[in-house]
């Protein structure tokens, strides 16, 4: 959780800079941060609010921005369950950084998983939440200060996760399930742009799972 709270720092300072630079004071970045809490669609907001009412759009974009959280939670629905009360703010709390980190990593036999995924979870918002907060107050301090690369830091996880997940899959079927939807996000890119590729690249790999599980005969387990 280390180098996500220290990524996650940088964003939020970020994001509680980009706030107050457009006349806004400055708990307006960890209220959205606390209240959305869906990555980029907080610095989206910010041009939505400036824009006028205009609920229709608001949604729309937002599911371009946000649609890969369906195929997330479908992902994780047999890990969370049985949680008791640690259940709600895991999945509400769940972002891209808590389901990479939830999904591959392997635990220890004497460890929760349950207790693991809520705590990952609850963590990585706390980052957010309180980056945001001290980039509202204190952002334009660090104006000046060059942080070119640092967003890099996320990306640069999410590849070394996926790699580790491909060379230490259980049997060549998820092996061949990784390279092609490596290969249909890259084509969806090409092809519809970087603004909704992340939705349909998603829609294409759900189809193509479907396909090969109802009529191929794949099981991954």
């Amino acid at each position: 959780m280390v180098p996500i709270g220290i990524s996650l720092f940088f964003l939020g300072l970020g994001f509680g800079l980009y706030v107050t630079s457009q006349g806004l004071p400055w708990w307006t970045a960890p209220a959205l941060a606390a209240t959305i809490f869906a990555g980029s669609m907080e610095f989206v907001t910010i041009g939505l609010m400036f824009a006028g009412f205009d609920p229709l759009n608001a949604f729309i974009l937002t599911l371009f921005v946000n649609g890969r959280h369906f195929f997330y939670g479908l992902s994780m629905l047999q890990r969370y369950v049985n949680m008791g009360w640690k259940w709600f703010p895991t999945i509400a709390w769940m972002c891209d950084e808590s389901f990479a980190i939830n999904v591959s990593t392997q635990l220890p036999d004497d460890v929760d998983e349950k207790s693991f995924y809520f705590h990952v979870t609850w963590l990585n918002y706390v980052f957010w939440v309180v980056s945001t907060f001290i980039g509202g107050l204190f952002g334009n301090l660090l104006a000046t200060v060059d942080l070119r690369g640092i967003d890099f830091v996320l990306p640069g996880l999410f590849i070394v996760i996926f790699l580790e997940m491909l060379l230490n899959a259980k049997n060549n079927n998820i092996r061949l399930f990784g390279v092609a939807g490596t290969i249909i996000g890259v084509a969806m890119l090409l092809l519809v742009g970087k603004s909704i590729f992340m939705l349909t690249s998603m829609s294409c790999m759900f189809v193509a799972s479907y396909i090969a599980y109802k009529w191929g005969g794949v099981r991954l387990d």
